[in-house]
């Protein structure tokens, strides 16, 4: 089993940035991929960022490509989501993702084995 517990969540005004953090624990080893997904209010969940826990590759998708920036730190089993010219419709619970194999998209979540409890995200207009 992975645990995994995310920090870092807020509220910031338009425009601001805020870093959140997902710290692994238990048996992170063999981790294939690490990343973020979100959920607003009344909506399903979207995929935000993932990374190659070996090669360091990230992924994400166009609505937060080149403000949202995804690291990890392997040494600590941590993996950081950097989010940059937050805009409202980021506004959402963001959980932090783990899975130990390739199998599947990587862009679903249902391709992910472990999930960490959420963290809440507010950008105010």
């Amino acid at each position: 089993q992975v645990q995994l517990v995310e920090s870092g969540g807020g509220l910031v005004q338009a425009g601001g940035s805020l870093r959140l953090s997902c710290a692994a624990s238990g048996r992170t080893f063999g981790t294939k991929n690490m990343g973020w997904f979100r959920q607003a209010s009344g909506k399903e969940r979207e995929f935000v960022a993932a990374i190659s826990w070996s090669t360091g590759s990230t992924y994400y998708p166009d609505s937060v490509k080149g403000r949202f920036t995804i690291s990890r730190d392997n040494p600590k089993n941590t993996v950081y989501l950097q989010m940059n010219s937050l805009k409202p419709e980021d506004t959402a619970v963001y959980y932090c993702v783990a899975r130990s194999s390739y199998s599947g998209n990587l862009y679903r979540h249902t391709s992910y084995d472990y999930w960490g409890q959420g963290t809440q995200v507010t950008v105010s207009s």
